[in-house]
């Protein structure tokens, strides 16, 4: 039976400041809960609805956590879609681990993205093209808002991040540093790419006069158009795939 207090518990994670007081948070929809369930974290709570219990009996039955049955409309009633008819569960966090990057790993670093919905699609793309590391500015969107991990469809579960003082990182690591700029190099004429960090900045006011020090290969996307900018989650897909292609024989 889903309590009053395990209600208000949920609604509480609704806000950053209750997230990392318990240091848990929530994922939501039939897909992403697989994702989570199949994944190194740790379920605490998993509310379902019958259809979805008996789609998964096999897979729920080899866990521990405690388990509701409800109804579509409690499910909703305690998640922000305004339509789920599958799952609901409650996650504990990682922590802000740092890691040391390999040699032949690109990894992205995000300088104050904030929009929780770019986020959550870099994560997406960064799994799509294999890369398991993130780094985060400490003004970044926080990895666990319930919008980044709606908009990463999953791919939460498959990625590594920190976050901490970039300048700090990007100088001990001593890597190609690959920024995004409106008057840099045209992508699409980089000859000799070797991997290292694809640095992406802030939606208004992109990357920060104190990192832009540290880049050692400035970036473009050239347009035909007249658009201003292109939004810092196609950027970064577009980067990504011309580094690919660099990289592939």
């Amino acid at each position: 039976m889903l309590s009053k207090n395990t209600v208000k518990f949920i609604k509480t994670l609704h806000q950053k400041k209750y997230r990392n007081q318990e240091q848990k948070f929530f994922v939501e929809g039939g897909k992403s809960v697989l994702e989570v369930l199949n994944s190194d974290f740790e379920v605490e709570l998993l509310l379902v609805t019958d259809s979805f219990y008996e789609s998964n009996q096999k897979l729920l039955k080899s866990f521990d956590f405690e388990l509701l049955i409800v109804t579509q409309k409690q499910l909703e009633s305690v998640g922000q879609f305004q339509s789920n008819d599958s799952a609901l569960a409650v996650v504990k966090m990682k922590a802000n681990q740092y890691f040391e990057r390999s040699e032949e790993e690109l990894v992205i670093a995000l300088d104050d993205v904030r929009d929780p919905g770019n986020l959550g699609t870099i994560i997406r793309i960064a799994d799509w093209y294999g890369i398991k590391h993130l780094l985060f500015s400490r003004q970044t969107a926080e990895f666990y808002n319930p919008k980044v991990i709606q908009a990463s469809m999953g791919s939460f579960t498959r990625v590594n991040f920190y976050y901490g003082d970039l300048k700090e990182v990007i100088e001990k690591w001593r890597c190609p540093v690959y920024g995004a700029f409106l008057n840099g190099i045209n992508i699409h004429k980089l000859e000799n790419f070797k991997p290292g960090i694809l640095l992406m900045g802030n939606e208004s006011n992109g990357i920060s006069v104190e990192l832009a020090s540290s880049v050692t290969s400035k970036l473009t996307i050239p347009g035909s158009g007249n658009a201003e900018s292109l939004n810092v989650a196609i950027a970064t897909a577009i980067f990504c795939d011309n580094f690919r292609r660099l990289s592939v024989p």
